[in-house]
């Protein structure tokens, strides 16, 4: 048996730490740890609960948006304030933007080369990249001959340098990869198209939130970019978004379906079998019934029978983490941060992360969680694109509760979350023509209050709960997706998704565990850039890099 130690996986909400066991080639064991503190909810408390989303969204540089959002929703709840229709659009297209963004960047930039080996790039035949590239994508702006030579000429000088640059200290070579020379360097070529696009995405956000990352244009009640609320800022805003559509429809979901095509083993790995949504994007002001994607709870994978959330039913365990109170778990409305570090031991207590459960179950938040929620509850646009895709990979429907799955399930929905948009910036511009310019609601700071602010974004459920007293922030808590995906063990031992997704995970060479990473990734956490294997036989310690 070898122990197998990926520390840190690098993410904006704290460092990750993944420890596995290794047995016969396969993961027998795993512990997920975040070995970082941060300590935001301690900074709220006695502020103003306006200022919260302007604190919160400092969680990540990544997310940007997403914390901004859900505190200002906590917030809208806790006042009582009827958001006006105006606000409740914008507020989305906001939010759609930050998945267009976000999806791409995670697919191409941070999991991509567990996939695709950059140095087999090399091999290629050129001409056959090309007619392979418009054959995937007839209809996408075609590279020829000459840019994939171009780009192969780029990758032959890092490579002759020692240099690879952003395709440095990866596991070339590696047996796990599968694809042909000619699909590695379309892949190459993609990955530096979409370097491109975020940047041309990213200023979505600064048409309508003032600047990204860390938008400023929300307010309680609704948003405060009444300057922009015209034909030609929406255009704007619309140019970049169709741009943005462009890059999904013809370069993103092309290449997901064309790697995935030859990882379908993978539709049997990484996977788990209970799920949890707050469901977003309402249509409407009745909420949750309007959401674009529906609020509901998975079982034992019985997608079928989706069962409807109630808040009540989750709580944060501590057993395993390193923090002051009641191991069994408490719900976030009366939740504790008190911060208490002894040591790390993964039969003790082995993370800065909580163990959210709900009905005393881990659940897995995400892509693959909305997605299999909106499928179990009909939603048209869900069905037809999952079916397509289970069609064009000739795979059955379990084949979603995997590695596999959740990859696929991030395109499906950036394709839903962007077409859908299309709507929302329509239906602004007919306001406008009708006169309707209301971007706020009224609204006054009661004493006292409570309110849970919900929302679910490109990596999962995320919630932020605000107590009032005095005017002022009593309590404070904030439960991210990354917590429900990457929490350590709870107060009976459930080990949390990730460590059940990377329990019989197939790793060919302990030294370099790029399956590992695999499953770890599709969950969206960042890039791993240090990994140590500990042989128990000789204690020997295997330092190296990884991409």
């Amino acid at each position: 048996m070898a122990r197998v130690v990926i520390d840190p996986i690098t993410r904006i909400e704290g460092h990750l730490k993944i420890e596995v066991e290794v047995a016969n080639g396969k993961v027998t064991n795993a512990w997920s740890s975040s070995t970082l503190f941060r300590g935001i909810e301690m900074m709220l408390q006695g502020r103003d609960p306006r200022d919260a989303y302007l604190f919160t969204q400092r969680a990540c540089g990544v997310c940007t948006y997403i914390h901004g959002l859900a505190s200002i929703r906590s917030v809208d709840a806790a006042v009582g304030v009827k958001v006006p229709d105006n606000a409740r659009i914008i507020r989305n297209l906001l939010h759609g933007a930050q998945y267009l963004h976000d999806h791409m960047v995670h697919f191409y930039h941070l999991h991509a080369l567990d996939w695709v080996d950059i140095v087999s790039a090399l091999k290629a035949d050129a001409k056959k990249a090309a007619d392979l590239d418009a054959s995937v994508s007839p209809t996408s702006p075609k590279s020829g001959v000459n840019d994939f030579k171009a780009v192969q000429a780029r990758l032959k000088k890092f490579v002759e340098s020692g240099q690879l640059g952003p395709f440095a200290n990866g596991y070339w070579g590696h047996p796990a990869y599968k694809l042909p020379p000619e699909v590695n360097l379309i892949a190459v070529s993609h990955y530096l198209d979409a370097l491109r696009q975020q940047a041309r995405t990213a200023r979505m956000h600064a048409i309508f939130g003032g600047k990204n990352p860390h938008l400023q244009s929300l307010v309680v009640g609704g948003v405060t970019c009444a300057t922009d609320l015209n034909p030609s800022r929406i255009a704007e805003f619309k140019y970049l978004w169709k741009e943005t559509m462009d890059f999904v429809n013809n370069v993103y979901i092309p290449d997901v379906l064309a790697v995935a095509g030859f990882y379908k083993d993978w539709g049997k790995i990484g996977g788990n079998s209970n799920f949890l949504v707050y469901g977003d994007f309402p249509q409407t002001e009745k909420e949750p019934d309007s959401f674009l994607f529906p609020r509901g709870a998975i079982f034992n994978k019985k997608f079928t029978a989706v069962e409807p959330v109630d808040l009540g039913q989750i709580a944060e365990h501590i057993k395993h983490s390193w923090y002051e109170g009641d191991a069994k778990g408490l719900n976030p409305a009366n939740g504790e941060t008190k911060p208490s570090f002894d040591k790390y031991d993964t039969a003790g207590r082995y993370s800065w992360m909580k163990s959210p459960r709900y009905k005393n179950e881990p659940m897995e938040v995400g892509p693959l969680a909305r997605v299999l929620v909106a499928y179990g509850k009909g939603q048209p646009q869900t069905r037809k694109m999952v079916d397509a895709v289970l069609k064009k990979l000739a795979i059955p429907p379990e084949a979603l509760f995997s590695t596999l799955g959740r990859v696929a399930a991030r395109a499906i929905e950036t394709k839903i979350i962007g077409e859908s948009m299309e709507a929302w910036m329509n239906q602004l511009v007919e306001n406008i023509k009708k006169g309707d310019l209301n971007i706020c609601g009224d609204w006054q700071m009661p004493a006292e209050g409570m309110g849970a602010g919900l929302n679910d974004v490109p990596r999962g459920a995320l919630g932020h709960w605000i107590n009032i007293k005095d005017g002022k922030i009593g309590n404070y808590q904030m439960v991210v997706p990354s917590t429900w995906n990457l929490g350590p063990r709870d107060s009976a031992d459930k080990p949390g998704p990730v460590e059940n997704a990377l329990i019989g995970t197939p790793v060919a060479d302990p030294k370099r565990p790029v399956e590992i990473l695999r499953t770890v990734h599709s969950f969206d956490p960042c890039i791993a850039c240090g990994v140590h294997v500990i042989d128990p036989k000789t204690n020997e310690v295997y330092k190296f890099k990884v991409v």
